[in-house]
């Protein structure tokens, strides 16, 4: 029985154009003011202190065309999209099913969570100030690739143990195909999310729903 739901955003409950077509070319545009203002800060230069060579900004550059999953880049991204947010200047985008899916389930009882490489910031940001509202108190937690990546089955172990729940409650669900596989190997429940607005190829290997309207976690 499924009492927990697991979701990625990028191409899951978020158009992937949203992403690169908004967020990362406004985080590239910012990111120089960004480092001039910040990165003197405890926060930032700690950041900028894992990040290779004498000139970050380029570095960093480099990482968000190559859309490379970086720790220091996405908490660098998210903190440049907060002050976006903030100013009004950003708003998140959902697909109009995820809303009032999010909210059926959580009326349910079922406890929901994110996992998506972006930080921490970056999707609690998304959701708070998202175009259906302030969802961010629906969720329980917000996971990124701290705690592994996503291509591998001990993230997903990791995530059930934290949660604490048995990995057969939990329903993870994604785009991706790799994502899924390794979710399923660590014992959760998948479904694949394959939007035509996306572009999603059907892997085959797993359940499938065109939206979040079509997923019935039981």
């Amino acid at each position: 029985m499924i009492t927990h739901i697991l979701s990625d955003i990028e191409g899951t409950t978020t158009a992937i154009a949203f992403v690169h077509r908004t967020l990362f070319p406004h985080a590239e545009a910012a990111l120089d003011g960004f480092l001039a203002t910040q990165a003197a800060t405890p926060e930032v230069a700690a950041l900028l202190a894992e990040v290779p060579g004498d000139d970050k900004a380029a570095t960093l550059r480099d990482w968000m065309a190559r859309d490379v999953k970086a720790t220091p880049l996405k908490a660098i991204q998210g903190m440049i999209w907060r002050e976006g947010y903030a100013s009004g200047a950003l708003r998140g985008h959902l697909w109009p099913d995820v809303a009032p899916a999010l909210r059926a389930w959580h009326a349910r009882g079922l406890r929901l969570a994110i996992y998506s490489s972006g930080s921490e910031e970056a999707q609690r940001l998304l959701f708070r100030h998202s175009e259906a509202g302030d969802l961010e108190g629906l969720f329980d937690g917000f996971h990124d690739t701290r705690i592994g990546p996503k291509r591998e089955a001990a993230s997903y172990a990791r995530i059930a143990a934290a949660w604490g729940a048995a990995p057969v409650a939990i329903l993870f669900l994604s785009d991706v195909a790799e994502e899924l596989d390794a979710a399923r190997a660590a014992g959760l429940a998948t479904c694949q999310i394959v939007r035509a607005g996306d572009g999603t190829q059907p892997s085959g290997r797993h359940p499938q729903a065109a939206d979040l309207s079509g997923v019935d976690p039981c």
